[in-house]
């Protein structure tokens, strides 16, 4: 599938594989709030309120993308950067895709 875009030229953070939505982000812990705040670079930014320690900040990620897009724990997938701040995740069929995030078509 093809990926979305970002201000028009460069590939966006983000890629649909079938009804399956591929992220890029930059996650920021110990932050006030919980928010997606939009582009960093070639990533969407994530700030979560847990702190990196034990697997915390993962958890409370998964938890928060589960809201975001409305679907169960399980349907979201961490696929890489568990121990940094960039990080690649699947959600699973999506039932709400937030702004700035759009479906194809």
């Amino acid at each position: 599938m093809a990926a979305g875009k970002q201000g028009g030229d460069g590939p966006a953070p983000w890629r649909w594989q079938g009804s399956d939505l591929i992220l890029a982000l930059h996650v920021q812990p110990r932050a006030r709030r919980d928010e997606l705040v939009g582009l960093h670079g070639d990533r969407l930014k994530v700030r979560i309120t847990a702190p990196p320690v034990e697997g915390r900040a993962n958890d409370h990620l998964v938890r928060f993308l589960a809201g975001l897009f409305g679907v169960p724990r399980r349907q979201v997938e961490l696929l890489g950067g568990e121990s940094g701040r960039d990080k690649r995740c699947r959600i699973r069929a999506p039932a709400r895709v937030p702004a700035p995030i759009r479906r194809p078509g």
